[in-house]
């Protein structure tokens, strides 16, 4: 099961997690505001498979988190189809403008599934 991990600035992103849950996924919402700056930590202690960062530029958390542990990261993205674009570029953490929307949270789930079934 691909384990996802959703880190809003904003301490939101519940329901980017129903979308990944929804595809077959596990969703993994780190709490509090700033949590987009401790995606990558969390990645770690959960050996999690993807990560999405939600902030206002859609890069703060992504960057971090691939300053610290190397993830290959795409940041600064505004819309779904940049995000599966960069699933399929075989990114593993994503920066996103705030998007906490179910379809968001289904569809990387569902790109990231199809991409590594092989």
């Amino acid at each position: 099961m691909i384990t996802v991990v959703i880190a809003d600035r904003l301490g939101k992103g519940q329901n980017v997690a129903k979308g990944v849950e929804a595809a077959g996924g596990k969703a993994i919402v780190v709490p509090g505001m700033g949590a987009d700056m401790r995606l990558g930590d969390v990645m770690q202690a959960e050996n999690a498979d993807l990560g999405i960062s939600f902030c206002g530029s859609g890069g703060a958390g992504a960057i971090t988190a691939a300053t610290k542990y190397g993830y290959p990261e795409r940041h600064g993205m505004r819309s779904i189809e940049e995000g599966v674009t960069a699933i399929q570029d075989g990114k593993t953490v994503l920066g996103f403008g705030f998007m906490d929307v179910e379809e968001l949270g289904k569809r990387l789930t569902e790109a990231y599934i199809k991409k590594h079934q092989s």
